[in-house]
């Protein structure tokens, strides 16, 4: 089975060691393991036996995930190692050689060349930057002129950090219901007061982590959200691949959702106080514009200036240790990926040097 590179992830393996400022980062600056086991006051740690935990996922861990969610029981949540790994099962469950899937652009690499390489047909919607990165409604019957399997997005969208809106979603739920098709959903960027897909839709399907809002990326603990033919179906398969996350990571991902009003708080903090700086930042310097990420923690940050994104991403790299994935990486031109998650300081401080740095003739 051949797939095409990740661009994301290749310049991200290439590049982000020699970065002195990470502008582009995903995961709200990161908890250490103290202080993560720090916040265990129940003693979970103490009690945890080294096997291969609860196969599908320990079940307090599930009642505490689906406080995320308004429906459901913990029989529709399985595990996985990050939402990576999660949207990986459900599309290789799913799908098979010939489907139909619908998904959009710019967006992750993973929702179109992972289906590509498992011989599916894919067509790609556009998110249009004039409208505020939205896609067109007009659009979307058209592409279900036949029969879709799959639709894959995610919301809040990387990079753009966009929240689809609700008329646009209920269009597609309407259309999705007519014709059976499921509608896989990467909410790892999602706010729990935000709407889930497997809440307003019957065959809609979640998956998420504790990477990005959560700053424990380390954990790799994901997990699928779902109908109950689809979990059934994605543990089945998961057994060649998985087995478990295992009781230690299950354990870490139970205190920290036990303390996720206090986690999440802090995340808000830190993207607000940098939106707050990046707005200022705009103002004094026109030859760059984003449309302001309405969740989640990245944005797609235009500028104007006669130099290829990964040109300018490589010379700010090389020059000053700034580093930022290019847009190329998400067939955009003219943008870079700002991630909002960095301490603040550093965060101001890669603002400015990137100004500086724009070769503008």
């Amino acid at each position: 089975m051949q797939i095409a590179d990740f661009k994301v992830e290749q310049w991200m393996n290439d590049y982000e060691g020699k970065a002195v400022f990470n502008m582009t980062d995903t995961c709200v600056s990161p908890f250490t393991f103290q202080e993560l086991t720090a916040m265990d006051q129940q003693g979970l740690l103490s009690k945890v036996k080294m096997d291969y935990g609860t196969i599908t996922g320990d079940i307090h861990l599930k009642e505490e995930i689906l406080k995320l969610y308004q429906s459901g029981t913990v029989d529709s949540i399985t595990m996985a190692q990050g939402c990576l790994q999660a949207n990986e099962m459900v599309m290789e469950t799913l799908l098979e050689a010939g489907d139909t899937v619908v998904t959009y652009t710019p967006s992750y690499q993973q929702f179109t060349d992972l289906p590509r390489s498992i011989g599916c047909h894919v067509t790609t919607l556009q998110l249009y930057e004039e409208n505020g990165w939205q896609p067109r409604k007009e659009e979307l019957e058209a592409v279900f002129a036949g029969k879709v399997k799959l639709v894959i997005l995610n919301n809040p969208n990387n990079p753009t950090g966009t929240v689809f809106h609700e008329d646009y979603l209920q269009e597609l739920y309407r259309l999705a219901k007519e014709n059976q098709t499921y509608i896989l959903c990467d909410e790892v960027y999602r706010s729990p007061d935000q709407p889930s897909i497997c809440d307003e839709y019957e065959k809609g399907i979640s998956t998420s982590s504790l990477s990005k809002m959560f700053s424990l990326a380390g954990l790799r603990l994901g997990w699928i959200k779902g109908p109950a033919e689809v979990i059934a179906a994605v543990n089945v398969r998961r057994d060649y691949s998985i087995i478990s996350t295992g009781p230690l990571i299950d354990a870490l991902a139970l205190i920290a959702l036990q303390n996720k009003e206090n986690i999440l708080a802090r995340s808000c903090a830190i993207i607000d106080a940098n939106k707050a700086s990046l707005t200022s930042w705009l103002k004094d310097n026109p030859a760059f514009s984003i449309v302001m990420p309405q969740a989640g923690t990245v944005g797609f940050l235009k500028y104007d200036a006669p130099i290829a994104s990964a040109d300018f991403a490589r010379y700010l790299l090389d020059q000053t240790g700034v580093f930022y994935v290019p847009g190329s990486c998400f067939d955009s031109e003219s943008h870079l990926r700002l991630g909002l998650t960095a301490d603040h300081a550093l965060f101001l401080k890669g603002l400015q040097i990137t100004a500086h740095y724009l070769p503008i003739e």
